[in-house]
């Protein structure tokens, strides 16, 4: 009988767990989660130096913030430092979903491969022809990703 009810409350805690993440559904991030036990953002590229000096650099998870719930990878405790001093500076727009896409009023993937840095934020994107889409207005597919970002950044992406 205990055995049962254990299963039970573990079901009932597992299912809670999943209604939570899915209302939360305001970052982009892998799946799983870090050693940190948050989920990863950006797919583990070091946003400081990616906003600072425009590379790609891999972070790694000895240098691991944890800001909103979600982890974010640095390539060396500087960059850490950095970020833990002012975490809104570093955090990619639009939760980190395809700018692209939240100016269409969906959710896609935001892959750092495709990216843009613009008045120090930074800006991911679905694909190479998604941000080349992006690149013939980018003004104006930011203001209307601002203006959506606001009316679905709490939406889970699959009811989009």
């Amino acid at each position: 009988m205990l055995k049962e009810i254990s299963i039970a409350a573990a079901v009932a805690l597992t299912a809670l767990s999943g209604t939570v993440a899915i209302a939360a559904d305001e970052y982009n991030v892998s799946s799983g989660m870090t050693a940190a036990s948050a989920p990863l953002a950006l797919h583990g590229v070091d946003t400081v130096a990616f906003i600072n000096t425009g590379n790609r650099i891999q972070g790694a998870a000895k240098y691991t913030a944890v800001h909103d719930g979600v982890a974010y990878y640095f390539s060396t405790q500087a960059n850490l430092d950095t970020f833990n001093n002012a975490p809104e500076s570093f955090i990619p727009q639009n939760g980190g979903f395809c700018t692209f896409g939240v100016s269409v009023g969906k959710k896609f993937d935001g892959d750092p491969r495709w990216a843009d840095v613009r008045d120090g934020k930074l800006y991911v994107f679905l694909s190479e022809e998604i941000f080349n889409a992006y690149l013939r207005d980018p003004e104006g597919t930011i203001a209307k990703a601002e203006t959506n970002w606001q009316q679905i950044r709490t939406t889970a992406a699959r009811d989009l």
